[in-house]
Formats: C-alpha cells, structure tokens, sequence
C-alpha cells in the first residue's frame, strides 16, 4: 500500500550540525584540519611499518592494518561532511548512502577483529615470551587478517544488501551528518524487523565474542604482570600493552555507547562524531608517542632524509662548480 500510495524516497538530505554559516565555517576548518591530520597520520604509518623491516612483527602488522582501516572510516565519512557545510541541498543519493554506510561497517568491524587480534598478540608476548615466536608465526598473523578482511566484507554486504529491501516512501530527511543505518530504519515505510534481527544474529555476536577475547586476555596480562617480581619487568610489561589498552577502551566505549537504542539528538550525534571521526585521528598518535620502537624507526627515516638531502645538496653544489670551471 506504501508504494501505491507514495512515491518511493531514492534521495535523502543529511540535515549534519547546523544552518549557522559562522559555525558552518569554523566546523569545516576544524573537521578539515582533522581529515588531514587522519589521513596523514594514518597513512604514514602504513608506509613506515610497510618500509621498515624492524616493523614487520605481527604487532605492527596489525596495527598497520588497523590504521588502513582507521583511514577507510574517515573516507567514508568526512569528505561528504565537508561537502555538505557549504552545498545548498546537502543531498545523497540511495546508493551513495548504501556505499557510505558498507565503507563505514566494514572499517569498524574490521577494527573490532584487529584490536582482539592484537591483545591476544600481547596475550602471548607476556604470558608466553620464551613461545611468542614459536605461536605467532607469520602465517598465522596473515591468516587473521585476510579472516578479519572476508569476515568484515561478508558482515557490511549482508547489512547493506537487507538495507536494499527497505522502501523509502515518507520523509526524506535524515537527522544526521552521515547514512547510519539506524536513521534510515525510522525512515523505512518497510518493517525493519528482518534488518533488526541481522543485528542481532550478526552484529551482536561479533562485539561479544571481540569483547570477550580483548577482556581474558588483559586479565591473563594482568595476573602475569602482578606475579612478576621485578619493578623494572612490570614497568616494561605495562608499556607493552598500555597504548592498545587505551585505544581499545576508548573504542569499546564509544561502541558500546553506539548500541544504545538510537535516540534522535545531539548527544547521538557527538557519540558518533567520536567514533568516526575522533578514533581515526587518536589511533595513530596513540600508538606512535607511546611506542619506543615507532618513534626510533620515524627518527631513523628522518636522519635518513637529512643525510639524502644534505648529500643531493652537495652533490649538486659540486655540479654547479665543475660547470662553472668548465
């Protein structure tokens, strides 16, 4: 009756922060400024754990992929946020929605796998130093990322392809500054249900069994580190794992506060402001200051840089001598 009696939606208007043009102004510069720092961020540490030879241990690896993955959500997200503070009708069409919001469910499902990945990686390297080597083989670490890639590509298809089932009849309007999927079900003039009951089937098992693995390995981290005698071995242990601990607690955070039944209103809006646009920008700072290892190979490559400058420099002094000799 829907479709008889209305014309099916095929184009939404992201309604974003607010109609101020001051305000619109100062929150381009600041998300703009973010985007780029992200990006950069991000990016960079994929190029250096992928150069660098020091760096290619399963830790970095994953943390290599988290930060590709960190740069797909910002992707997904920003650039049409920043489009849409100066665009007069803030549109986006049904496909690009159901694109934005793939991209979207596959860099955060993939996150959640990554950093589970990750604490069993520190799991193992402190509950089993003298077997770290002889577990985490670098096989095993490929096979957990091509599972985490086909898990999070299978788990953002079956949303977005249910998300196709939904017909648009009533408003158009979407009360916030990206396609969530949350929104687009109260928009449905088609039940919702099945689409709910994939969450639940799906999306729910994933953060438990994600959740789970991240907490018993911490607690087996924790019972380690107490039991162990020397300051100095506690303090390493703790430095080992305290910037993933950090960004997995404030990911899990944000997620959790996420699964809340959505509520339309600002408070919404800042929870999901952190989780697509503020983590991608935490995570690579957070795991570049707090790690030694990082920090030596990014001064090796910039000593590295000077020398190859102040050689080309040289290099083409002595060029400019010999010519004018000549």
């Amino acid at each position: 009756m829907a479709k008889d009696n209305h014309s099916l939606t095929t184009e939404f208007i992201l309604t974003g922060f607010t109609d101020n043009r001051q305000l619109k102004t100062l929150l381009f510069v600041v998300f703009f400024a973010i985007y780029v720092v992200t990006m950069v961020g991000n990016l960079g540490l994929v190029v250096l754990i992928y150069t660098e030879h020091r760096l290619h241990t399963p830790m970095y690896i994953f943390l290599g992929n988290l930060a590709l993955m960190d740069s797909c959500c910002s992707c997904a997200i920003t650039p049409k946020m920043l489009e849409n503070f100066f665009s007069e009708d803030r549109s986006i069409s049904l496909h690009e929605c159901m694109t934005q919001f793939y991209f979207l469910c596959l860099a955060e499902t993939a996150d959640c796998f990554l950093l589970a990945a990750m604490a069993y990686d520190r799991y193992v390297a402190i509950c089993s130093p003298l077997q770290y080597h002889m577990k985490m083989l670098r096989k095993l670490c490929i096979q957990m990322i091509i599972g985490t890639y086909i898990a999070s590509n299978l788990h953002s298809m079956i949303h977005a392809g249910f998300l196709l089932r939904l017909t648009f009849c009533r408003s158009n309007i979407i009360d916030h500054f990206f396609c969530d999927i949350l929104p687009l079900y109260r928009l449905s003039c088609t039940d919702p249900f099945i689409n709910e009951l994939m969450i639940y089937i799906f999306s729910i098992p994933i953060q438990i069994f994600t959740i789970a693995v991240v907490l018993i390995s911490y607690v087996c981290i924790l019972f380690t580190i107490f039991k162990m005698k020397s300051k100095e071995g506690r303090g390493k242990a703790f430095s080992t794992c305290a910037s993933h601990f950090l960004s997995v607690s404030i990911f899990y955070i944000c997620l959790l506060m996420y699964l809340r039944p959505f509520e339309k209103g600002d408070k919404n809006i800042l929870v999901a402001i952190f989780y697509t646009i503020v983590i991608p920008l935490l995570n690579p700072f957070i795991y570049s200051l707090r790690n030694k290892e990082v920090i030596n190979v990014l001064k090796k490559v910039m000593r590295n840089y000077k020398i190859f400058k102040q050689t080309s420099s040289s290099t083409s002094n002595f060029s400019s001598l010999k010519c004018f000799h000549e």
